[in-house]
């Protein structure tokens, strides 16, 4: 497989996929809204139109790709939760991808894997019991039932091609996320702590990310569900102080209460307070191994990476 679609693939995971996968010699075709307006910085890469609410699609590049990547969505964490940004939140993601399985269907039948990504946000908080395993129902709140019906809008590509489903975890990454975010308030001397900050974070590394989106591609026993994140999850707390170590200097510990995030974020302060231990094990059986397991590891190759 050597055409590689990729929706969504302008965005903070779409990039690294995008780099990694021309690195190793596959021709990318990058599906967006606005192909012409958008930077051309990757090698090996085209960009052609994607804009499913205007039912357009280039099916001449959609005819030529043997695996297609779904990453198109609007940003979880990059507005407040309105009702009319959680229905943006919910049918970008359904539209899109129904779309995409459709047009895949009529135009290019014999493509031979298609990648979806989905949220680990489909499980609830931690049950006090086992991590979140792939067979786990899925939250009843927002961003469990539109992880549901997202991972459902993809089920009908299973009639013609094989379907994998990636939970992602939150990522981790220099250009953007959680780690920039909090990023930016150290290099203002503050380490913020939010809530206890002993809720579980399950995260991974965007690298470890784009190699498994690309292990997904190549490797053909894998299909159905899998939970893309790191195997060691830890505390957010954890990750804050592991961070203000690595970065060195002063930084200050300041707690933000949970009352104060409830007032900041609204309803999306659910997602930033609550615990969700989610298990990697489905994939590693799988044969995956990841380059950052720890979060030590992982912050110390983010402080020191060179932009891209």
């Amino acid at each position: 497989m050597k055409i590689v679609g990729i929706t969504g693939g302008t965005g903070l995971v779409g990039r690294a996929l995008s780099r990694l996968l021309a690195e190793d010699g596959y021709e990318i075709i990058v599906f967006t809204r606005k192909p012409d307006k958008t930077r051309k910085y990757i090698k090996n890469t085209t960009y052609a139109v994607f804009d499913p609410l205007k039912n357009k699609i280039d099916t001449e590049q959609l005819a030529r790709v043997d695996a297609m990547v779904n990453l198109a969505g609007e940003g979880i964490a990059d507005k407040r939760w309105t009702e009319q940004r959680k229905t943006d939140i919910l049918e970008s993601r359904i539209f899109s991808t129904s779309f995409l399985v459709e047009q895949l269907k009529l135009h290019n039948p014999d493509c031979k894997v298609l990648v979806n990504a989905s949220a680990t946000g489909y499980y609830g908080n931690d049950n006090g019991r086992q991590p979140f395993t792939e067979e786990a129902p899925p939250a009843n709140d927002f961003l469990g039932r539109t992880c549901m019906k997202w991972e459902q809008a993809s089920e009908p590509a299973e009639t013609f091609t094989r379907r994998v489903v990636l939970r992602f975890g939150i990522v981790l990454a220099r250009e953007g996320g959680y780690f920039r975010e909090f990023c930016k308030r150290m290099m203002m001397g503050v380490a913020p702590v939010l809530g206890n900050g002993e809720q579980v974070v399950s995260w991974i590394h965007r690298h470890d990310l784009a190699r498994m989106i690309r292990f997904a591609i190549e490797r053909v026993e894998v299909s159905g569900v899998y939970n893309a994140v790191a195997p060691i999850p830890v505390s957010h707390s954890i990750i804050i102080h592991t961070m203000a170590r690595t970065k060195g200097g002063l930084k200050i510990p300041i707690p933000v209460p949970a009352f104060v995030i409830k007032l900041m974020l609204g309803e999306m302060s659910v997602e930033v307070l609550k615990s969700c231990t989610v298990s990697a094990e489905k994939i590693m059986d799988k044969g995956f191994r990841f380059d950052y397991r720890d979060i030590e590891t992982a912050v110390k190759d983010l402080c020191t990476r060179k932009k891209k």
